[in-house]
C-alpha cells in the first residue's frame, strides 16, 4: 500500500477508532439523599448518604467523583444478602474510599480501605470482599471511620429519632 494512501487512513480512521472506545462514566446522577448516623459507644456520628437502590446507580457508585463532602457517603442496599466473598472495587473510582459491610439490621462486620484502580482495564482492579455476609455497604472518605472511632460492632441508624442526642 501506498504510504500517502495509508496516512490518510489514518488521519480519516482515527478519530473513528477513537470514537468506538469505552467512554468514561459520568458521576451518578442525582439520588435520593438520607441523613443517617453512626451509633458507636461514644455517641452518634451524622452522615448524609446518596441512596443507592437500584442495580445501575449500585454499579456507577462513586465513579469519577474527585471529591467528596466530609461526612458524606454512599449507602448501597440490597434486596438479599450478599455473601462474604463477594466486595467492591474501585474501577473508575478516583478518591481513595472507606467501606463497610453492614449486616441487615445495620451492624458493621468489616470495613476496608480502597484504593482508586488506575488501570483502564476492569479485570487488572483489585476488589475488597466483605469477609462477612452482608446486606448493606456504606462508602465514606478514606479514614472517616478511623477518625470517629467507628469499628466493626458498631451501627448505621437511619431513623431521625435514634440519631438525635440525648
Amino acid at each position: 500500500m501506498n504510504l500517502a494512501i495509508l496516512r490518510r487512513c489514518v488521519v480519516w480512521l482515527g478519530p473513528l477508532i477513537a470514537g468506538c472506545s469505552t467512554p468514561l462514566a459520568a458521576p451518578q446522577p442525582t439520588l435520593p439523599l438520607i441523613n443517617a448516623c453512626f451509633v458507636t459507644d461514644d455517641g452518634r456520628v451524622p452522615v448524609v448518604l446518596e441512596l443507592a437502590r437500584e442495580p445501575e446507580q449500585r454499579k456507577v457508585g462513586l465513579m469519577e467523583r474527585t471529591q467528596l463532602a466530609e461526612r458524606h457517603g454512599m449507602l448501597f442496599e440490597y434486596q438479599a444478602p450478599r455473601r462474604a466473598d463477594q466486595g467492591f472495587w474501585m474501577y473508575r473510582t478516583r478518591i481513595p474510599l472507606d467501606v463497610a459491610y453492614l449486616s441487615e439490621d445495620g451492624v458493621i462486620g468489616t470495613i476496608r480501605q480502597m484504593t482508586p484502580c488506575s488501570s483502564s482495564i476492569p479485570a487488572n482492579c483489585p476488589t475488597w470482599p466483605a469477609g462477612v455476609p452482608h446486606w448493606h455497604v456504606v462508602e465514606m472518605n478514606a479514614g472517616f471511620f478511623d477518625r470517629h472511632g467507628i469499628t466493626t460492632g458498631h451501627r448505621l441508624a437511619l431513623s431521625a429519632t435514634e440519631c438525635r442526642e440525648g
